[in-house]
């Protein structure tokens, strides 16, 4: 079987710009209007909005850096995905490109741990989200919430991708207008030009009126870059979605494309603004959460379940997107002969339904996990997956190098997105990515993470390996056997 999914169309060649429905069964039912949006809310998880205060308290101003490091990271990342995936379309994403440029047992070992990945975020997120919902509804309990939140998003996935779809859409457009509206608010009290805002309006003054830009030195600013690179997973989304949308190729193009702007104005923009309206060591950030500290300061009422509001509209988008991602990783490994064929089966819908409940299933043992095990087997759960964002952006640098060469001697027409300065940015890149994990191990704080990470990586590689040889060798004899009896 081919590695890569070629999309059938009405009118034209295989793979070409307005498909209908891809070949491998699943309906291309996202529209423009649904890529277009998962694109820009992928890159803005529930951690922008709760993690983002310790990264100030840790470097100061100077997570501004951390930030513009990290998300230059991922700009280069994403552009060496998207100049795979314009040319090749598929739902399997960089674990099918990975099969093909490095090996079966790459594209196998890769597939599984983002797989991994995702089932875990299932549990964290669900967790968070009925922290939230207990807060306004008491009555109903904590792990009551996780389910009834489990099971409405396992609906919306099963229905059909266009349902995943519309309610993406106005998940992300939610967070899209609550951080634009922040950005703009922001500003105005920044410069003292907002109607009844609390906020002096200090301009850029603390920018460095509280121990300079870099308080803590450079050591803080690579702190910085630990705690914020976890918040990014998920940009990568919108390259297994294009393989169900009407115009793949347009698609992924413009999502590479508008990349940089969207780390630009929801990450660097919004942190500038919470550091311009307030000192950087200012206990609210912390006590309260950034955003809600910022928005105190202007004197907006209810400022805290205003977000809220706004961080479980975050936490819902990131379990929808969470559940479809791990089901098409799921979906593609089936159709490729790395997990159950079952999982490559699709419903009328063009859903693959078991595909999607042998993620959601895992993802509710997680959960139970969280209740039941905190502290021991579903810390291991939540250790042992906090690094392979970086195990997959590495491979995806790694897999850019051999598939450029591959699609330039295949159809060199097809590579309309292409990485800047390759291939030495696409080296510097992965550097970059092999020095931030050096560095969580050298950090007592994220040792332990890495550490779990590497081992679970190092599992599942060894069985993609033997595998994979093992295939080697099914293949071997049976050649031999058809040698044999054309003999006879």
């Amino acid at each position: 079987m081919s590695t890569t999914t070629t999309l059938q169309t009405a009118g034209g060649p295989p793979g070409e710009p307005g498909s209908a429905q891809p070949s491998d069964g699943l309906k291309a039912g996202l529209k423009n209007r649904h890529l277009s949006m998962i694109a820009i809310g992928g890159v803005i998880g529930a951690g922008l909005f709760v993690g983002s205060g310790g990264g100030i308290a840790k470097a100061g101003p100077a997570i501004l850096i951390s930030y513009l490091l990290v998300g230059a990271m991922v700009v280069f990342v994403m552009r060496m995905l998207g100049e795979m995936a314009a040319a090749s379309p598929n739902s399997g994403s960089f674990s099918a490109y990975a099969d093909r440029a490095l090996g079966r047992w790459a594209g196998f070992s890769i597939g599984w741990l983002y797989w991994f990945f995702w089932v875990v975020v299932l549990a964290v997120e669900a967790t968070a989200g009925a922290k939230i919902l207990e807060g306004w509804v008491p009555a109903v309990p904590q792990w009551a919430w996780a389910l009834i939140v489990m099971v409405v998003l396992t609906a919306t996935n099963l229905g059909s991708v266009a349902s995943y779809g519309e309610f993406e859409f106005w998940f992300a457009g939610i967070k899209v207008v609550a951080i634009g509206a922040f950005v703009v608010v922001g500003m105005l009290a920044v410069f003292g030009v907002l109607p009844g805002s609390d906020n002096p309006g200090a301009g850029f003054a603390h920018l460095t009126d509280a121990g300079g830009f870099m308080p803590n030195g450079w050591g803080s600013v690579l702190t910085g870059v630990l705690m914020v690179v976890f918040s990014f997973m998920g940009s990568e989304i919108v390259t297994l979605a294009a393989g169900e949308s009407e115009d793949p190729r347009r698609a992924v193009t413009k999502a590479t494309n508008s990349v940089i702007w969207r780390i630009g104005v929801f990450y660097l923009g919004s942190i500038f603004v919470v550091l311009t309206l307030l000192p950087w060591n200012d206990k609210s950030i912390v006590d309260k959460g950034s955003y809600v500290a910022a928005l105190d300061s202007i004197g907006i009422a209810h400022a805290g379940q205003i977000m809220n509001v706004i961080v479980l509209t975050a936490v819902l988008s990131c379990l929808n997107s969470g559940l479809y991602t791990a089901s098409r990783m799921a979906f593609s490994l089936g159709e490729r002969g790395d997990a159950p064929k079952a999982f490559a089966k699709t419903s009328k819908n063009g859903v693959p339904t078991v595909a999607i409940l042998g993620s959601v299933v895992f993802g509710f043992i997680a959960v139970y996990f969280n209740y039941t095990s905190p502290d021991t087997v579903f810390n291991f759960l939540l250790n042992s997956s906090g690094a392979i964002a970086l195990f997959v952006w590495l491979v995806i640098c790694l897999t850019q190098l051999r598939m450029r060469g591959i699609l330039m001697r295949e159809a060199p027409e097809k590579v309309t997105v292409r990485m800047w300065l390759f291939p030495y940015l696409t080296w510097a890149t992965a550097a970059m990515i092999t020095f931030v994990l050096g560095y969580m191990v050298y950090d007592k704080d994220n040792r332990e993470t890495v550490l779990y990470s590497l081992l679970v990586a190092a599992v599942v590689i060894a069985i993609g390996v033997l595998r994979n040889a093992r295939r080697k060798g099914e293949l071997a004899a049976e050649a031999v056997a058809d040698t044999v009896a054309d003999a006879v």
